[in-house]
């Protein structure tokens, strides 16, 4: 599955001349994957202004489904995020958005030299979707997946955790790592606030 996901973002990026990013299944405002290929400068004005919470286009992604281009979005920018986008040389994007409202993917895609035509967006859209599909939060962790996440959550350093289990470290250590993989996490204290967020732990 890494392998696949890791294609259709690949694919992603090479839609977008200036960057892109995706976030698939938000649930409790935590997607399950997060990916960008923003420009650190802008990503750093975009997190140190706030504008998740600002973004016009992210409030179109939440409100329906479909694609637009930025131009095309209707919704108030009070904060002026689109011209600080063209700012930062992205004066032009698109943006597709698909999902039940409890589990949204929103991806966004930004360009320099023109708008996106018909058939970059719609390419664009087909990558997202199947990213929405392959990517399924998790319905269940395994019963020893779920010990092993609780021991850590409860403040048990691997050692304890192991010997409250009555299992090696190592196994213990194989435990997270497979809980890590189910909830698609790069570290433990990830995996166990997103077995909290989709009610698994």
């Amino acid at each position: 599955m890494k392998r696949g996901i890791d294609i259709c973002i690949d694919q992603l990026n090479e839609l977008a001349p200036s960057g892109f990013s995706i976030q698939v299944h938000i649930r409790s405002a935590l997607p399950l994957l997060n990916q960008q290929t923003f420009s650190k400068e802008w990503m750093d004005h975009y997190k140190r202004s706030a504008f998740a919470l600002r973004d016009p286009i992210i409030a179109w992604g939440l409100s329906t489904s479909g694609t637009t281009r930025w131009s095309d979005i209707e919704i108030p920018d009070p904060f002026d995020i689109f011209g600080q986008f063209a700012s930062f040389g992205m004066p032009y994007g698109m943006a597709v958005s698909c999902g039940p409202t409890e589990s949204k993917t929103i991806a966004m895609a930004a360009r320099q030299d023109r708008e996106f035509d018909t058939r970059e967006i719609g390419e664009f859209e087909r990558l997202v979707l199947q990213l929405h599909r392959t990517i399924e939060p998790p319905k269940a962790l395994t019963t020893a997946q779920i010990e092993a996440l609780r021991c850590i959550a409860e403040g048990d350093r691997h050692a304890a955790a192991a010997s409250r289990l009555g299992i090696s470290e190592s196994a213990l250590k194989a435990r997270l790592a497979s809980a890590r993989s189910s909830l698609l996490s790069r570290t433990t204290a990830e995996a166990i606030q997103r077995a909290r967020d989709y009610r698994l732990l």
